[in-house]
């Protein structure tokens, strides 16, 4: 049959007139990086998020740093994060000196856990970065609550839930709004995705904002005056062209990934597969989806033989990886989230997916997971 993981191509003729007119209008108006594009998608961002500044950079890593950087955060300070996401939540907080300090995920939601939030709080904790992971908020209401009690930033990063929202203080809120900073990542196969790199911050603190758009600058405050260390983090008017188009369908391709990964659910519920899980008050916008089976790899490979493409995010939690040796931590560490990583499996989930090759790819799983039993 074939079913590739992802498939950008596919998403590119779907919007291949509003596409091809924005990249036009920028090769047009001969004004190549920051400029009128990327102000324009900044404000619909904002607006769409429900904050009041967006600050368009060159990948959601580079958000991650500046949002960092914003704070003041550096060299003896630590920032909590878990230890079950992708490594550069853990490299943009080891590029401003500061300390990554993890702590495990829960297993129903695979998002920080926040009972042990508490316990990994020392004198020199000065922000925690919740992860947003697979498309699934996390519980910002007991972190928001945890944060102020303990006088901590919030970084959410957003990199993988473009659109989701949750419920806070009795408000329905999009991630990414909710916290001190939100990061976001635009890389291609992102819900919210450009055709190259490109991140942003967001924030509703104007002094933030401010120090934002001087970092991702060369810390100018105008022409020539720079006044702080910056650097080059300067969002492409292309990438900004390509995101104002795809911003206004994003609601739309959110609940077509909501309609598939129903369709999986219908099969795959009647299997020895653990599903992912939604919560009350959370929308899931299905970034990835993931699933857990006894014999992940072997799976794998089967699958891979029937030209259905699959993923593992992530195969090593971030403190057994050997850049984050120095950080002291042991196999052992984090249950939850070694667990995890021997037995997460990533089924193709695209809007351009249909609910018919989702039945299929569900099907040749259960056949695979009933000859297992």
């Amino acid at each position: 049959m074939g079913v590739p993981f992802l498939n950008l191509r596919a998403e590119y003729e779907s919007l291949k007139p509003e596409i091809d007119r924005a990249v036009h209008d920028v090769l047009e108006s001969g004004y190549f990086v920051l400029g009128k594009k990327v102000e324009e998608f900044e404000a619909e961002f904002a607006r769409y998020i429900g904050v009041k500044y967006a600050v368009g950079v060159n990948s959601g890593t580079s958000a991650l740093y500046l949002a960092l950087r914003a704070l003041k955060i550096g060299p003896g300070d630590e920032v909590i994060t878990q230890a079950n996401t992708f490594v550069a939540t853990c490299e943009a907080i080891a590029m401003t000196g500061a300390t990554p300090r993890l702590v495990d995920v829960d297993h129903r939601s695979r998002n920080m856990d926040t009972a042990r939030i508490r316990e990994a709080i020392t004198s020199k904790s000065k922000a925690l970065i919740p992860v947003h992971l697979y498309g699934l908020p996390a519980d910002m209401e007991g972190i928001a609550d945890l944060a102020r009690e303990a006088g901590l930033f919030v970084i959410e990063d957003a990199a993988q839930a473009h659109g989701a929202e949750c419920t806070v203080s009795g408000l329905r809120l999009r991630v990414g709004g909710i916290g001190d900073l939100g990061a976001f990542s635009f890389y291609p196969s992102k819900n919210l995705g450009c055709y190259g790199e490109g991140g942003a911050v967001v924030t509703r603190d104007e002094e933030l904002f401010r120090r934002l758009i001087m970092l991702r600058d060369h810390g100018q405050r105008g022409k020539h005056a720079h006044v702080m260390i910056g650097g080059n983090y300067r969002m492409s008017a292309f990438q900004g062209a390509v995101l104002g188009v795809k911003l206004k369908i994003l609601d739309r391709f959110n609940r077509k990934r909501a309609e598939l990964a129903e369709a999986y659910r219908d099969i795959l519920s009647r299997t020895g597969a653990v599903l992912p899980e939604t919560s009350e008050g959370t929308t899931h916008v299905y970034h990835l989806y993931v699933v857990e089976v006894d014999g992940r790899d072997r799976l794998k490979e089967l699958l891979a033989r029937e030209n259905i493409g699959t993923g593992i995010h992530y195969p090593s939690p971030v403190h057994l990886c050997p850049a984050f040796d120095y950080l002291g931590y042991r196999q052992g560490d984090f249950p939850v989230s070694e667990a995890l990583s021997r037995r997460i499996l990533s089924l193709p989930m695209y809007p351009q997916l249909s609910v018919q090759d989702v039945q299929c790819v569900s099907q040749k799983i259960a056949g695979y997971l009933e000859q297992a039993i």
